[in-house]
């Protein structure tokens, strides 16, 4: 049999049978532009999660890294002794290992008095414990007392803060300690905080008075080039606390992503949202093929008994549910590139539009608009040549 008959026919009848009907075939493709639409947003607001929980990670120089064991996310991690961390220097293949500290404080504006909660990371920046370009330019104006970095790219509602220190007014205070801002970079807000800062570990010391030095949140240890690291990390975890996790890059990346992704009520969110959309959209679907099914049914069963397969029929509604696919994709992924672009101005995010999730989100809606289709073919079993006469 050749491809004509198998896949042209039918797919000839099947667009016909759409357009005959121009306001069902409307209704069909906004149902399955709004699916496209939800699930792109879903998965956009999902990746800004992600993205977010792993802004600071990928940020991070070092092999491995310490926490406590008790500790589910950088943001509220659970303190550990600094000797600790000292104890993996004894390893003869580490080079050298750091704390850092962090904590949410409160910031106030210079110009509003209004408060808000930010981030603050503290550690020798002499270190280079973060990959920043601009907080190893600006090291030694982090050595003086009570001088911070603050992040561009927070939320408006902390200030123009470039605009503020051109003009010499960045003097903010942070947990009701002033603070001078000397200087900006780049890191990216999350989930979890609107604003970040770094600072140096006796600055953030006395911004968090309550802290003491023996206490700290992160270690993080650079081993010799070449060193392997999983053969490392196993033989500092017999040789250390076992109160103490260890992370490669990878892993602590992964662990912060895992936390908003299982350990909250967010993950699930934006996942029971994207399964939504699609039963809505192939809910949608399902009742324009039925419908079509029904108002043709005697038409059908005239095909049956001109001799026409059953098979011939399923790729009819294949067909039709290809096309609905294609029809409502393309508008929706194109309204989806202006949403993510509104959105990303107003939650201070990055949602990328990538072509893996251009394509997985096809996958999805070619999946939903088939599964449709599947259940709409029942009604083909209707159709009786005997029912004519």
């Amino acid at each position: 049999m050749s491809l004509l008959v198998i896949f042209v026919f039918p797919a000839r009848l099947a667009w016909r049978q759409l357009i005959h009907d121009r306001t069902k075939l409307i209704a069909a493709i906004c149902g399955v532009l709004f699916a496209t639409v939800l699930v792109f947003m879903q998965m956009g607001f999902k990746d800004a999660l992600y993205a977010g929980a792993s802004s600071s990670p990928t940020k991070m120089n070092g092999d491995l890294f310490i926490m406590h064991k008790q500790t589910e996310a950088m943001w509220r991690s659970v303190l550990f002794d600094r000797s600790e961390l000292m104890r993996a220097l004894g390893h003869p293949q580490v080079v050298s290992a750091y704390p850092m500290y962090i904590g949410l404080a409160q910031f106030k504006d210079a110009v509003t008095q209004t408060k808000r909660t930010l981030m603050v990371y503290g550690y020798d920046t002499d270190t280079n414990l973060m990959n920043i370009d601009e907080v190893r330019d600006k090291q030694e104006q982090l050595h003086l007392k009570d001088t911070i970095l603050f992040d561009e790219s927070s939320r408006p509602e902390f200030g123009p803060m470039r605009k503020l220190i051109s003009e010499g007014r960045n003097i903010n205070e942070i947990n009701d300690h002033k603070v001078k801002v000397v200087g900006l970079f780049r890191l990216g807000i999350s989930f979890s905080a609107d604003a970040n800062v770094i600072t140096s570990d006796l600055n953030f010391l006395r911004i968090f008075p309550e802290r003491i030095s023996e206490k700290i949140n992160l270690g993080i240890i650079k081993l010799v080039p070449g060193a392997d690291k999983e053969k490392v990390k196993s033989e500092l975890i017999a040789k250390l606390n076992k109160d103490i996790n260890f992370f490669t890059f990878d892993e602590l990346v992964e662990s912060e992503k895992f936390y908003w992704q299982t350990r909250t009520p967010i993950g699930f969110i934006f996942g029971f949202g994207t399964v939504m959309g699609l039963v809505v959209g192939m809910v949608i679907v399902y009742q324009i093929l039925f419908t079509d099914i029904t108002n043709h049914l005697n038409e059908f069963a005239t095909l049956k008994a001109m001799g026409y397969r059953t098979g011939y029929f399923i790729r009819v509604v294949f067909a039709s549910a290809f096309f609905l696919a294609i029809l409502g994709f393309i508008p929706g992924y194109i309204v989806s590139v202006g949403l993510y672009r509104l959105a990303e101005g107003q939650i201070y995010m990055p949602m990328p539009m990538t072509l893996d999730k251009i394509f997985t989100i096809f996958v999805f809606i070619l999946t939903m608009c088939a599964t449709a289709g599947i259940l709409a073919m029942r009604k083909l079993g209707a159709a009786n040549p005997a029912d004519m006469f």
